[in-house]
């Protein structure tokens, strides 16, 4: 395992948790856990249902270099490097180091339904007649966190045309909220309204529902 995580104190428990692994949603068992990383147990049926062997498991997570967490006992969420994959007993294990982890997000997750990826994807919005550039700050599959460059004058309520060329996505979304940073750049949370596609790559939902395994 990773010196870090060797060097942090881990703590022996088993909770559940769902990762998003080969673009699935898995449920795992966490077997210790540390302020650092965390060590899990992932379940061969996925949150769809679907059943895989050990073995094609275990060469999905060999291929994985980051995996989205979500831990609700523990109130953590985010991303995580994965570090070394192990089989023991048949089972696939993993070994996490945290990468851009929230913690505390019972009350974030209830309020939003549905967890938010931390992601930087270029899209442009039209406003005010135009469009114009933007970057995502997180992205989830019922909204998302613009910054634009330039402050525009928008009304919350609008709803107006957006597309994502790296990810050939396309659709209407609703504005939900404005601020404009000291900085001169503008935040804008957004609601889908309408979408091309129905799944976003590479963005878990993780809605805060039983994650224990089938």
């Amino acid at each position: 395992m990773n010196s870090m995580i060797d060097r942090a104190y881990r703590k022996n428990l088993s909770t559940q948790g769902v990762v998003f692994l080969a673009g699935q949603e898995r449920p795992v068992t966490v077997r210790n856990l540390s302020i650092t990383g965390v060590l899990i147990e992932l379940n061969n049926i996925t949150r769809a249902g679907e059943h895989d062997s050990s073995q094609d498991l275990y060469e999905l997570a060999l291929d994985a270099l980051k995996v989205d967490i979500f831990l609700p006992d523990m109130r953590i969420a985010g991303e995580a490097d994965v570090v070394r994959v192990d089989m023991e007993n048949d089972k696939v294990l993993l070994a996490l180091e945290f990468n851009n982890i929230s913690h505390d997000v019972d009350n974030l997750l209830y309020k939003r339904k549905v967890y938010r990826k931390n992601m930087s994807v270029p899209g442009s919005i039209l406003l005010g007649g135009q469009y114009l550039d933007f970057d995502t700050v997180n992205v989830s599959v019922d909204g998302i966190m613009i910054e634009l460059k330039e402050t525009v004058r928008v009304e919350p309520g609008l709803v107006t045309v957006f597309e994502f060329h790296e990810l050939d996505l396309q659709g209407e979304a609703r504005i939900i909220w404005v601020d404009v940073l000291a900085t001169g750049q503008m935040l804008m949370g957004m609601q889908y309204v309408h979408m091309e596609k129905t799944v976003i790559p590479d963005v878990p939902q993780f809605e805060r529902i039983d994650v224990s395994p089938a």
